[in-house]
């Protein structure tokens, strides 16, 4: 697996309120639960927490969350810590934003603004407000690596620290991808598993693109993480 393959996704294509796509979706949050990227991506705000100063208790920060699909991941991350921010405001992005009522109420009950953007993420990162923070799971391995760039250049005009959570490309996580079936994953998932690992992450991958299109100013870190993870992680 030593080059990146960037194929279509099933559950792209499919309208978010179909039954397979609903289905993946309570699929994939699983899978999120079982490869830990929530607690990976949760360990890097908390860790930048402590140089962001008097925005972190007086509820003035700003979070962005690229392709953030239903917003769950990051309720469950801000609610896990929820006495270590004071809240703030949120944006979530999503060509097909799915966001529940109920997930609204849970940000908003943290003291989190939430704004919901239905929009092409280049398109609004060009016109985007600077946020403190921005995070994406599962997300970058969709591009190609021209698209790729452009859109880690966008990031780094618009936010003060970066963290992504990929999928690592590697035998044993495409061996993982197998196993998906046994844990009830439709097809669909199952499908979009392998995919997602084949246009995953290793090594320097990220970092490299990033720091050829932003510069010296950023400080990057990138590792394989768990089992199955590739995490990013860009500061200034």
């Amino acid at each position: 697996m030593q080059h990146r393959v960037v194929q279509p996704e099933f559950l792209d294509s499919l309208p978010p309120e179909a039954p397979e796509a609903v289905a993946s979706r309570r699929d994939l949050r699983r899978i999120n639960w079982f490869m830990g990227n929530g607690r990976l991506i949760g360990r890097e705000l908390l860790r930048r927490r402590h140089t962001l100063g008097s925005a972190a208790s007086r509820g003035q920060l700003t979070l962005a969350e690229v392709g953030a699909g239903d917003g769950m991941m990051l309720l469950k991350i801000l609610h896990s810590q929820r006495r270590d921010w004071a809240g703030g405001r949120i944006f979530l992005v999503d060509r097909q934003p799915v966001v529940t009522a109920e997930t609204l109420d849970g940000f908003r009950r943290l003291g989190w603004q939430v704004d919901i953007v239905a929009d092409d993420v280049f398109t609004w990162l060009r016109n985007a407000p600077t946020t403190d923070m921005m995070v994406t799971n599962l997300f970058l391995h969709h591009f190609e690596t021209s698209a790729l760039a452009e859109l880690l250049r966008l990031v780094g005009d618009r936010t003060g620290m970066f963290v992504a959570c990929e999928p690592r490309r590697s035998p044993f996580a495409l061996l993982g991808c197998r196993m998906l079936r046994l844990i009830g994953c439709n097809h669909v998932t199952r499908h979009d598993a392998v995919v997602s690992v084949r246009a995953g992450f290793s090594g320097t991958e990220l970092g490299d693109i990033f720091g050829g299109q932003n510069g010296q100013t950023w400080k990057t870190r990138e590792t394989s993480a768990g089992s199955f993870s590739h995490l990013f992680v860009a500061t200034r």
